[in-house]
């Protein structure tokens, strides 16, 4: 999982497609959002802002005939024939001609303003006169509630409200939901006593003809109430809602309430004039319908940028990443040792540059691995042949020297023995040529190259060689004994105090044969051995530039490489790796004081004539 947070560990293939996404889909998603965000609060402010706006201007009519009634008050209460008739200063004849133009005069008004559905004047004494409605039989008018209501505001315009329950009647017979009653009481100027009271009846009609046009959304509406919360006006094709005028405080605003008609929005704007409240009804599921539109849009729109978002990203993230995968694999594949793989591509873009230059790389690698291959097959051999052709100039001089020392003292018999065992050491190590000899040739060569050690350190020197039987045969590399027993005795039994012995021994283990050269000589401290370790893990590993550069500067400095890495030991197991392979060579291991052991794995190969006997020499 926490490979998966490491974003510098995803495949380029997953860094693109998020790259891409990221730079595409994402906007695109926070758009939506925003947008959404947006569009709601704008639509939410829009509406409300309309609707006030509406309701202002409906609120303005419905004062506008509000004040229309109140001017006619003045009018009616300001009539020389209506003065005389509040205030009781009628004449007796021409009662009757005054009250007739009264009548007249109200019909007069009734007909300049068509709202009015009538107009009662009544004096103090509960006389009326009007031109369309009249008392009914035996109840006195001024002890209607209406009237009581106008007398108490002061000679203040009042709207009463809905006619329920007076006993005034029309001619037209209105029912009482159909008008609405306003009054206003007439004073005496002089000392304010109550003259009588002017009612009026406003059609609601004119209120419906005014409202029932004006559509707020699809189901939205306008309802008027007073300041009782009684319906002033409500559209006749729509439920009423019922509200309560605590809810509309203040002179506008915007709420919501759960109502028996589920949860509605209200915008309300109240008349300070009317004291009546217009009210913008909204259901809101209406706004959630058109909010749902426009979300189905918003997530469309999104649905189909994420689609295409996702179908180019992978498209151009699979383009990308595909040759640059085939390019990995070509590198892996070179990686782990098939140097001839080639890129093939037609592209000309940076993935082809690489590929081209990675097929030139692997070109100039294999010529240059086969020229190394062909310079150290020559080198080898070179060495090679200049071991078999040449002999330590110490060690031939030493034999020499010992040779004439013996003819000098002991006589004939001994100098040809050494004489013959040099013979011997020269015609096995020549070999007519050949790379590979019989175990039992090499176990020759190596005896008498001990012999002639022998003759020269005396006691000093004891050896042992032991071949498990059937071994004789076995075809090993010529020459690879002796430089080990030879390192044995300088570096080994020479340094030590008192005799020494040299251990040989071949045996088979695990199908690989094993030849085991042991000194109980002076032996390797740890820093030594390392070193000599060290120098035999560098044969056949290649090496890093700046250790080729080192290695050269010191070759040609003159410096001691070879020497400390034990020329003889290299050799051999340059050798052995460079004929049969990696796992084959030699192992060392040393206490100081002790002695040294050496190990040579060899490949065990078929025996040419086993005896069947174990064949040992001691000296």
């Amino acid at each position: 999982m926490r490979k998966w947070l490491e974003i510098n560990d995803w495949p380029i293939r997953y860094k693109l497609i998020a790259h891409f996404l990221l730079i595409g889909i994402l906007p695109a998603v926070c758009l939506g959002l925003l947008i959404h965000y947006s569009v709601d609060r704008v639509l939410e402010r829009q509406t409300t802002a309309n609707t006030l706006q509406l309701i202002g201007k409906v609120n303005r009519s419905l004062e506008h005939y509000a004040a229309s009634l109140q001017n006619i008050t003045y009018i009616a209460s300001g009539n020389p024939d209506v003065r005389r008739f509040l205030d009781g200063t009628e004449e007796q004849e021409a009662k009757v001609s005054d009250r007739y133009e009264i009548r007249h005069f109200l019909q007069t008004i009734s007909t300049l303003y068509t709202e009015v559905a009538g107009i009662l004047i009544v004096n103090s004494d509960g006389e009326s006169i009007s031109n369309e409605l009249y008392a009914k039989e035996g109840h006195r008018l001024t002890l209607e509630t209406w009237y009581e209501e106008a007398v108490k505001r002061d000679g203040i315009f009042t709207i009463v409200g809905r006619p329920e329950g007076r006993h005034v009647t029309s001619h037209v017979n209105y029912r009482d939901d159909e008008v609405i009653s306003v009054a206003r009481a007439v004073l005496d100027p002089d000392s304010q006593r109550v003259l009588g009271v002017v009612l009026i009846d406003l059609k609601l009609r004119v209120i419906a003809e005014e409202l029932k046009n004006v559509r707020l959304g699809r189901n939205g509406y306008l309802m008027v109430i007073d300041d009782e919360g009684d319906p002033v006006y409500v559209p006749a094709n729509l439920p009423a809602v019922g509200v309560s005028p605590d809810w509309f405080t203040g002179t506008s605003g915007s709420l919501f309430r759960d109502t028996e008609a589920g949860r509605i929005q209200f915008i309300y704007v109240k008349s300070p004039f009317t004291g009546w409240t217009t009210i913008g009804v909204f259901p809101v599921r209406e706004s959630i319908r058109e909010m749902r539109e426009i979300q189905f849009y918003i997530v469309s729109f999104v649905f189909l940028v994420c689609l295409f978002g996702i179908t180019a990203s992978y498209y151009l993230s699979r383009t990308i990443s595909r040759p640059i995968g085939q390019l990995i694999s070509f590198m892996h594949k070179a990686e782990s040792g098939d140097l001839l793989t080639r890129f093939i591509s037609e592209r000309h873009d940076e993935i082809g540059m690489l590929g081209r230059s990675f097929n030139r790389m692997l070109y100039r690698i294999n010529r240059l691995i086969t020229l190394m291959e062909h310079k150290e097959r020559q080198k080898r051999e070179a060495e090679l042949r200049s071991l078999q052709a040449h002999i330590r100039p110490h060690f031939l001089y030493n034999t020499l020297d010992t040779i004439q020392w013996m003819a000098r003292r002991e006589g004939a018999a001994n100098a040809a023995e050494v004489a013959e065992s040099l013979a011997r050491l020269f015609r096995i190590g020549l070999s007519g040529g050949r790379d590979r000899i019989p175990l039992a040739e090499e176990f020759e060569h190596l005896e008498s190259y001990l012999k002639i050690q022998k003759v020269r350190y005396r006691d000093k020197l004891n050896y042992a060689i032991r071949m498990e039987p059937g071994l004789e045969g076995h075809t090993v590399l010529k020459l690879i004994l002796q430089p080990i027993v030879e390192n044995a005795i300088y570096h080994g039994i020479k340094e030590r105090r008192g005799p020494g012995t040299i251990e040989v021994d071949a045996f088979v283990r695990d199908g690989e044969l094993i030849l085991r050269v042991k000194d109980d000589g002076a032996g390797m401290d740890e820093g030594r051995l390392a070193e000599v370790r060290q120098a035999l893990d560098r044969v056949g590993r290649e090496l890093d530039p700046e250790e080729l550069m080192a290695e050269a500067e010191t070759a040609a400095a003159g410096g001691s490489m070879d020497k400390n890495r034990g020329f003889g030991l290299i050799n051999v197991h340059e050798r052995l790796k460079l004929t049969f392979g990696g796992r084959y060579g030699l192992t060392i291991d040393s206490v100081r004081g002790e002695g040294t052991t050496v190990t040579i794995v060899h490949p065990a190969l078929p025996p040419e004539a086993p005896d069947g006997s174990r064949k040992e020499v001691r000296a």
